[in-house]
């Protein structure tokens, strides 16, 4: 499985009405068209979506929109089954703050693919949702949001197969919110996560999101689902176009024209009613959202009612013009509870004025952010899968340990309470097709007690790192194709059961600190290796030489080695300097010739010269006598 990078920059917008924060700087957005080849921009406010064409894993395909709500983007991208279980966005650069996520699904326009996909997403290693049969038809289910604090500088999102399709999306979406936005007391804080179950506006049937308000920005361009009424008969519609005091107010934002439009109750149901199928065993955080629009209603105490929550009451005698300081002016109330079944009713009963009203509603489930594995054992089974080509099928992407309904194959792990962290205790990874080399990094998964990669074609030399995973108990590595000797440092694994290296290439003597304690306390196989000896079972050994004196030769031949390249460039040099004499020398022989038999015919001549005169000499003196 391959993972995306995306290289996440600042956008600077430039925002409709003016608002109480309007002297802030703008806030991160990054929205991304999954599967797009160019950046676009879309209307009606015509917002830029990023192209995610560098992301290499997931397959591009045309789109086809679920809801009307979805983006009118055209492309989405999907994950088959066969890239793997778990697949990511890993978006990096992303400012520290706090961030509503938005991941809006799709349907993959081409046939013979399910119509839809079902999948978990999850943000940061939390799941935040699971998809449901009949999603595609609910406007409210067609995306998936939630507010996380991010403050790793990355976000990364991940898609989940679940065996019922391939996951195909649409787009992402991360933009900055206030840091205190939706803190709802005791409990809050940097490890919540808020997923949104619901959001409403009520006495209305436009949907809009906050851009389509032209709300403030850092409120995350919130979406909300419209409801003309919450029963038959039940209640009757109310509207303003009045300016509404204190809505858009730090640090949540809300648009002011989400308080224009009402429901309130009836004479003949005075009770207001909404009910929302939820997860059991949670906690949910309710915002109830009020604004006095009502022309009838016009000073405090005519209209007040209690807010009921599952049977309890957590609000009594809301007066919403007392509480707000008066007619259209915003009024947020909120309270989180804990829901042991499967729906959230909410009920506002009136005391006085006869009836009740309500403007919008607001339900998030709480989720307690999972905690992190150790990063560098992550990096460590990065490096793992690279150096041994782990298939695609495998999905190792994310955090290996998180989200724990979807944890890597392979990888078992454990959780340190002390230090909230994740750690790797186990590798099981026998008969799986590996076919790389078994890398020093494995070192780094200090708190291994098995190790098992036997039945592959794994090749090199066995790591001598290994012998600091103090905590290992159990090595197999049978039936690959290591080479080389058998590390020493091996016989540092104090806590070593069972050691099996059959089946391999591997040679030289069994090292004495590994032999000696196996052959007290613990199993070991060190048959089918050709080249092994040393230890009852395997051949005897030749004279061994310790580690210090194969150095010590290997040293010395290398000295020699030297030594001999030295005194042969010497004579090659000598006998260059002879070769070049010899050749000056013959260039020279002619010349010297010459000269030399000049001189001989001088000579001669004047020889000559001179016995003619004695000749002459003789014959004039007569013969000499000899004796």
């Amino acid at each position: 499985m391959l993972r995306f990078t995306l290289l996440a920059c600042l956008l600077i917008f430039s925002f409709g009405l003016p608002s109480t924060s309007s002297a802030r700087p703008a806030p991160y957005a990054l929205r991304i068209s999954c599967g797009a080849r160019q950046n676009v921009r879309t209307p009606p406010t015509y917002a830029l979506w990023y192209k995610d064409i560098a992301y290499t894993g997931g397959i591009p395909a045309n789109a086809t929109a679920p809801s009307y709500i979805t983006p009118p983007l055209k492309t989405l991208r999907y994950f088959p089954i066969s890239e793997g279980p778990n697949n990511c966005y890993d978006i990096v650069r992303v400012p520290k703050g706090h961030y509503s996520v938005r991941i809006f699904f799709g349907l993959i326009n081409q046939p013979n693919f399910d119509k839809e996909p079902l999948f978990d997403i999850s943000i940061e290693g939390t799941q935040i949702s699971s998809l449901k049969s009949g999603w595609s038809s609910h406007d409210d289910q067609v995306f998936a949001e939630a507010l996380i604090f991010l403050l790793g500088g990355t976000c990364t999102i991940c898609f989940h197969s679940t065996g019922h399709g391939d996951p195909a999306i649409i787009s992402i979406e991360i933009l900055q919110v206030d840091d205190k936005a939706y803190n709802f007391g005791q409990g809050w804080g940097q490890g919540v996560i808020l997923r949104t179950a619901t959001r409403l506006t009520v006495g209305t049937g436009k949907p809009r999101f906050d851009e389509d308000y032209s709300g403030d920005h850092w409120g995350g361009d919130r979406f909300w689902n419209p409801m003309r009424s919450l029963g038959k008969n039940a209640d009757s519609q109310r509207s303003t176009e009045n300016a509404i005091k204190q809505a858009s107010t730090s640090p949540n934002f809300y648009p002011e024209a989400l308080y224009q439009s009402a429901l309130v109750s009836t004479d003949d149901q005075p009770d207001l009613t909404f009910s929302l199928d939820v997860e059991p065993n949670r906690n949910y955080s309710v915002w109830l959202h009020f604004a006095e629009i009502d022309a009838t209603i016009t000073v405090e105490g005519k209209r007040v009612f209690d807010v009921v929550i599952n049977g309890d009451t957590v609000f009594e005698d809301v007066d919403v013009i007392k509480m707000s300081g008066g007619r259209y002016a915003a009024l947020v109330l909120n309270s989180t509870v804990t829901v042991s079944g499967r729906t959230l009713t909410v009920v506002l009963q009136p005391k006085a004025g006869g009836h009740a009203i309500i403007n919008a509603i607001e339900v998030f489930e709480v989720i307690t952010a999972e905690f992190k594995t150790l990063r560098d054992e992550v990096g460590a089974l990065q490096k793992m899968k690279k150096a041994l080509g782990l298939p695609s099928r495998f999905g190792w992407n994310g955090d290996p340990c998180v989200p724990p309904q979807h944890p890597w194959s392979g990888a078992d792990c454990q959780l340190d309470k002390n230090t909230s962290r994740w750690f790797i205790d186990g590798l099981d990874l026998d008969n799986q097709g590996l076919k790389g080399f078994l890398p020093n990094d494995i070192s780094k998964l200090k708190h291994l007690q098995s190790i098992n990669l036997s039945e592959n074609s794994i090749r090199g030399g066995i790591p001598a790192s290994l012998g600091s995973i103090t905590s290992l108990e159990v090595l197999d590595l049978s039936y690959n194709s290591f080479n080389g000797s058998i590390p020493e440092t091996l016989g540092e694994l104090t806590s070593l059961r069972i050691l099996n290296l059959n089946g391999n290439y591997l040679s030289g003597k069994v090292p004495d600190a590994v032999g000696g304690r196996l052959l007290h306390r613990a199993s070991f196989n060190f048959t089918d290796n050709a080249g092994l000896c040393g230890i009852p079972g395997l051949p005897a050994c030749g004279p061994h030489l310790t580690s210090g004196a194969k150095i010590g030769i290997a040293f010395g031949v290398s000295l020699a080695f030297l030594f001999i390249v030295a005194c042969a460039m010497i004579w090659w040099k000598r006998r260059q300097n002879i070769l070049r004499a010899q050749q000056i020398a013959a260039r020279g022989a002619p010349y010297a010739k010459k000269r030399t038999h000049v001189s001989h015919d001088i000579q001669m001549t004047r020889h000559g010269q001179n016995n003619h005169g004695q000749a002459r000499t003789a014959v004039e003196n007569g013969p000499s006598l000899l004796s």
